[in-house]
């Protein structure tokens, strides 16, 4: 049977990863996870808790497409909160996670063949997204001196219809700040392009608020998810926030391509909004494993990383010990038992020299790999 050529996408390595570790378990083997964004923790009681009492007198059936009015208001409600910001609910989206949202802002704002510029390194769904929608991704490659992050001159000559920023970013944890954001936004829209932020990992932050592109300007698409701060990765519940002129817009999309976000997940959801008590604790448990990584790191000879500001990894640069991150990270699972990410997940250019380590799992888990990581490379020699 034929395939499209839209169809013609790279794999995500970090899942190849986690199928990998997972087949070494079932061999008997015991794997330290430190490859996949994911928290240890499950969703907040308060979530799940909710969602048994509506399942025992709802049908859970189809939502409006936008979403449950209540979840809508209540992240209108963070924005206030967390940022000071006064947003109108009707602004927000409901998304079935972060991914569906991405596929929502794509087709919303960009047509076939149009150039959207990502920063590289950066979360390598945005490429196969946009490549699969027919649009061309095109990397922006991010300095050491600005933190991995694009900055206003790398938009310079590059035609882009539009720019995806993430802060904190995936691999790096790296944040812009209040004027670096401003900077990036303003480069954007002079160049005429849609900017969009990708916030998924606020909450996680570390010595400083992160930033909100809506602190800056309404004309921007935010997208966000309960995936990360909130531990409802497999629930598969996010959310955006739109200019109030491309509300209809991405209804009428989200109506055809999606229906609604799931409802049960949205009970959840707006639930575990309301859970502080939980989500700071998982916080804590954050701020202990980035001290321990990074100290940890440094003592196994993983020292060229630019300290994480927010989410929950440490990207890498391994170039003092390979040329071959892939064939590095097998090594490491084969060898010590631990699965990391190889950097061609996130820099196509560059990515040969990195490794990912993620440590949004246990403290113990963290302490564990570290040890781990640290043995096996007294043995190799470095």
């Amino acid at each position: 049977m034929r395939s499209s050529r839209r169809s013609d996408i790279d794999p995500f390595i970090v899942m190849d990863v986690m199928e990998a570790a997972r087949q070494a378990e079932a061999e008997g083997r015991d794997i330290v996870h430190m490859e996949v964004g994911q928290p240890g923790t499950p969703a907040p009681n308060r979530a799940t808790d909710a969602l048994a009492k509506a399942m025992q007198h709802d049908t859970l059936g189809y939502t409006v497409a936008l979403g449950l009015p209540a979840l809508r208001a209540r992240i209108a409600q963070l924005y206030k909160d967390w940022y000071n910001v006064d947003l109108d609910p009707a602004r927000v989206v409901v998304t079935s996670g972060s991914s569906a949202g991405f596929i929502l802002t794509f087709t919303a704002l960009f047509d076939t063949g149009d150039r959207v510029g990502i920063g590289a390194p950066g979360y390598p769904s945005y490429r196969q997204i946009l490549k699969g929608l027919g649009l061309t991704p095109v990397d922006l490659v991010t300095r050491a001196e600005n933190r991995f992050q694009p900055v206003a001159e790398d938009l310079v000559g590059q035609d882009l219809a539009g720019l995806m920023v993430a802060s904190p970013a995936n691999p790096t944890g790296t944040m812009l700040n209040h004027a670096e954001l401003t900077s990036i936004i303003e480069a954007t829209h002079n160049a005429g392009a849609a900017f969009i932020s990708d916030e998924i990992y606020h909450g996680i932050e570390y010595e400083k608020k992160a930033v909100t592109a809506l602190e800056i300007t309404d004309e921007a698409y935010v997208i966000n998810s309960f995936s990360k701060y909130f531990s409802m990765t497999g629930w598969r519940v996010g959310w955006m926030v739109v200019p109030q002129d491309h509300v209809r817009i991405v209804e009428r999309i989200a109506q055809n391509m999606f229906i609604c976000p799931p409802h049960a997940s949205q009970v959840a959801a707006l639930a575990a909004m309301d859970a502080d008590d939980e989500t700071q604790a998982n916080m804590e448990v954050y701020k202990a494993n980035r001290a321990l990584m990074i100290d940890g790191l440094r003592a196994a000879g993983f020292t060229d990383f630019a300290p994480p500001d927010g989410a929950f990894y440490v990207y890498a640069d391994v170039s003092a010990f390979t040329d071959d991150s892939l064939a590095f990270s097998r090594e490491i699972l084969e060898k010590a038992g631990v699965a990391v990410t190889p950097g061609l997940d996130f820099d196509q250019t560059r990515g040969h020299h990195g490794l990912r380590f993620s440590y949004a799992r246990s403290t113990a888990d963290i302490r564990e790999g570290l040890a781990r990581l640290q043995a096996f490379m007294r043995a190799r020699g470095a």
